[in-house]
């Protein structure tokens, strides 16, 4: 009975120390994934500024002041002026729209397709 009790504890050592190896490159396997995912993320972040200062730079105002005036021919753009705004009380809101009535008679819903016209 002992010796039973022996092999059982000893396959039992054998199985969870299996366990644990599996385990520890599970574990060394998620742990190279996450690097990687960080590097990755920060390579994005790097490029994200990088495509962040491309679009400061392109959309400076002198720059499109002057792409609108050499390209005024095909687009017709003109500078803005202090008069092209306008206040708020100068915009028209469409009159107010009369609520739908109720309805009182009755609605017949059941139509065939012969009635159809």
């Amino acid at each position: 009975m002992r010796m039973l009790l022996y092999i059982s504890a000893a396959l039992a050592v054998m199985g969870l120390a299996f366990w644990a190896y599996q385990e520890n490159y599970r574990t060394k396997d998620a742990l190279a994934e996450v690097r990687v995912l960080q590097r990755d993320i920060a390579e994005a972040r790097d490029t994200l500024g990088i495509l962040r200062g491309e679009w400061a730079y392109l959309n400076r105002p002198e720059r499109l002041r002057d792409l609108a005036e050499i390209n005024f021919d095909l687009l017709g753009l003109l500078p803005m002026e202090p008069q092209q705004f306008g206040r708020v009380d100068q915009i028209s809101y469409p009159s107010v729209i009369a609520p739908l009535g109720l309805i009182t008679g009755a609605v017949d819903t059941n139509a065939t397709l012969g009635d159809a016209r």
